[in-house]
């Protein structure tokens, strides 16, 4: 409420880059539309992953700001690069054309109230407003008992998550391809782990795609 109550009383400020006047500059979303680039993480997630580009200036200032400060306008301008670097995967042929299933990486319940909503399901369907292909539904969760991620080596992450990701999609038809989306990609470990939960349940992931790669 606090945070919300500032917004409206400061200037609005890029989310991007802070600059004042517009809650995302043109300076920015020019950089967000650069094509996407593929990764290859230490753990592999076993399906191509691709990024919006590496983890610094505006990418890592939006992906910070609207998890800190619950910055809601910020999925409209992720969710059309989301968009964006979509369609150009569909034309270079590294997506099915047809529907798709836009799975957001699971994130830990506590996390996601204290943010007040996961701003990657947010983007997420921002991005599904520009693409009636897209159909989005957090379907991925973790178990109780993960811990943050953050701080975590590479070895913790993995033994933090191994086996502990979970599907709920009853109803979902597990002929539509899957594409998996994350703000981050740090080692890869949630992405191979969320590919590996879909794959037991019948499902067909085809990529993971980040707004940023560290």
């Amino acid at each position: 409420m606090l945070t919300a109550l500032l917004d409206l009383v400061l200037p609005a400020r890029c989310g991007g880059c802070a600059a004042p006047g517009a809650s995302w500059c043109r300076a920015c979303a020019r950089e967000l539309s650069d094509h996407p680039v593929a990764v290859a993480p230490r753990v592999d997630p076993g399906v191509p992953v691709w990024s919006l580009g590496p983890y610094t200036g505006p990418r890592r200032r939006a992906v910070i700001v609207a998890k800190e400060r619950a910055r809601r306008d910020l999925a409209e301008p992720l969710g059309l690069a989301w968009a964006v670097a979509i369609a150009r995967l569909r034309r270079w042929s590294e997506l099915p054309e047809g529907p798709m299933i836009v799975a957001p990486a699971p994130t830990r319940a506590r996390a996601a109230r204290a943010r007040g909503g996961d701003p990657v399901t947010r983007a997420a369907r921002a991005a599904a407003a520009h693409d009636r292909r897209l159909h989005v539904h957090p379907i991925l969760n973790v178990a109780a008992g993960v811990r943050d991620s953050v701080g975590l080596s590479a070895a913790d992450r993995q033994r933090n998550l191994a086996g502990r990701v979970g599907v709920r999609a009853d109803g979902l038809p597990r002929t539509i391809p899957v594409l998996v989306v994350d703000d981050v990609l740090t080692t890869g470990t949630t992405a191979r782990e969320s590919v590996r939960a879909l794959r037991r349940a019948g499902f067909d992931p085809r990529a993971v795609l980040v707004i940023a790669h560290a």
